[in-house]
């Protein structure tokens, strides 16, 4: 009788490589700053992502080694030069950065694109990114166009120096990676997951400088919680934010959802005609037997 061979077990899968980031700046000692400390540091130190900073004037030559040039055309401060920034952008391009759709390379400018929370996930699903952090009037132009650099900003303001927006990006991406929240249903219903501003949020005590937390969520009726968060949702939203609003009505309307309006109301009409605050209490003061 022939033994049949013992059958061996199978081949655990390898882990997924980390999350691998390159920053290029001119300040290396800035990184990585907060983003080594709470859960962006722990999965840091736990190998769930990776970072390698760039000191860009490393590639920089001559005894001052400067990286940056008077602006062509005339006009104020300097511009960072493409000789240089096309070397660094070349050092990390040959560290693996080759499918600019699962690791892109992003200047932080406040003339690029909006992050959204939409980007900031598809980065994380991706295998990782290279930041470019500008300084002084901005990059020469030819470097971001022979390099395919996508231009990001975290909002309408200006700062001395991509460093910051380029932690504020990071932050923002790496949250999302599996293994770096504990609870993913946080990440679901937080803001602008869900195309709407986050409802507010209640803890003990009950009742606290004579105001209370909405008895709804004391409630114990869950239908009747998540229907009232989502009507804070949308109050705050459509109050502060009517670009995420029209964005959120028209979503609804191409999944062929019904548009009522906040609370009930008809498109238009004013949803706080009682002054309520975002918790839905009256306004002008707390609530006071």
């Amino acid at each position: 009788m022939t033994r049949k061979p013992r059958s061996r077990g199978a081949t655990p899968n390898p882990p997924p490589a980390p999350f691998r980031v390159e920053v290029l700046t001119l300040f290396p000692d800035l990184f990585p700053g907060p983003l080594a400390e709470s859960l962006t540091g722990k999965a840091l130190r736990d190998g769930l992502w990776e970072l390698e900073v760039v000191d860009i004037r490393r590639f920089a030559t001559g005894r001052s080694r400067s990286v940056d040039d008077t602006p062509a055309g005339g006009g104020p401060g300097m511009v960072m030069k493409p000789d240089i920034l096309a070397k660094a952008l070349d050092f990390a391009a040959g560290k693996g950065v080759s499918d600019r759709s699962r690791r892109p390379v992003i200047h932080l400018s406040p003339r690029g694109r909006p992050l959204r929370q939409s980007r900031a996930a598809r980065i994380a699903g991706g295998d990782g990114a290279t930041l470019l952090c500008g300084r002084y009037e901005g990059v020469d132009q030819r470097v971001l166009d022979a390099r395919n650099v996508e231009e990001v900003s975290i909002g309408d303001f200006v700062l001395t120096g991509g460093e910051i927006p380029a932690m504020a990006l990071l932050d923002s991406v790496i949250r999302l990676l599996p293994g770096v929240l504990g609870n993913a249903a946080s990440i679901e219903d937080e803001t602008f997951s869900r195309g709407l501003l986050e409802h507010p949020q209640f803890t003990r005590p009950k009742v606290w400088e004579g105001r209370e937390i909405p008895e709804i969520l004391l409630s114990g009726h869950h239908a009747k919680i998540a229907d009232w968060r989502r009507d804070r949702a949308e109050r705050l939203t459509r109050e502060r934010r009517p670009d995420l609003w029209r964005a959120y009505l028209e979503g609804k309307v191409a999944d062929g959802g019904r548009i009522v309006g906040v609370a009930g109301e008809r498109e238009g009409e004013s949803e706080d005609k009682g002054g309520n605050d975002a918790a839905g209490n009256k306004k002008g003061g707390a609530k006071r037997d």
